[in-house]
């Protein structure tokens, strides 16, 4: 199995994880040690506290990371109280895989919307912008005569899931409704936004001819 973590410390007291380049820190406050516990690592051993803190300075990363981080910190939040899913040393493996599966599907994620940052001119894509949880992918083809603004709204479940959206039209009549179209063929999975965008280009933005 994979593992999207590393341990930087491991005393009596705590052990602290890191994730995401070390963007990400997970720090795990043990209980008093199991009697006859020598090494402190017996499973039954109670966890008090499990807190997740961001290293990343939002000022100098580039903008999908700041994204990546933002969607990471949705899951972690939207789980409620960590402890209480890791009450013992038993559970930790599973947080720590459970937080790896995001962390490997949001990291793909970044590397997706750094690759149409870079390449989105071979699609007709003129712009990537982040904005917050969202991505803005402005497209403009002359041959199609078409220039329209697609917001996408990520959240951490990608990319398991459709992903909601707008159009906003600026030059000629590509609106909801083709996009739609082409959004409900592209299955989710695996570089889900890249395909999206490659099906948008080679669906409506070719040349007619």
């Amino acid at each position: 199995s994979f593992t999207e973590w590393e341990i930087t410390e491991w005393s009596e007291q705590q052990a602290v994880f890191n994730f995401l380049y070390d963007a990400i820190e997970l720090t795990v406050v043990f209980g008093p040690p199991i009697d006859g516990d020598v090494f402190g690592e017996d499973p039954s051993r109670p966890i008090v506290s499990l807190n997740f803190e961001s290293l990343l300075d939002e000022e100098k990363a580039p903008p999908s990371s700041c994204l990546v981080r933002r969607l990471i910190f949705q899951f972690i939040e939207s789980q409620g109280c960590w402890q209480e899913k890791c009450p013992t040393l038993y559970y930790l493996p599973q947080v720590l895989h459970d937080v790896s599966l995001v962390v490997s599907c949001c990291k793909v994620l970044g590397e997706e919307i750094e690759f149409l940052e870079r390449w989105g001119g071979k699609f007709n894509l003129l712009k990537t912008e982040v904005d917050d949880t969202k991505v803005k992918l402005l497209f403009s083809a002359s041959t199609a005569f078409a220039k329209f603004e697609l917001t996408l709204s990520l959240s951490a479940n990608y990319p398991s899931a459709s992903l909601p959206f707008t159009v906003q039209k600026q030059i000629g009549n590509i609106g909801e409704e083709e996009i739609s179209a082409v959004l409900s063929s592209v299955p989710t999975g695996h570089h889900y936004l890249r395909r999206i965008v490659s099906l948008i280009h080679q669906n409506l933005l070719q040349d007619p001819r």
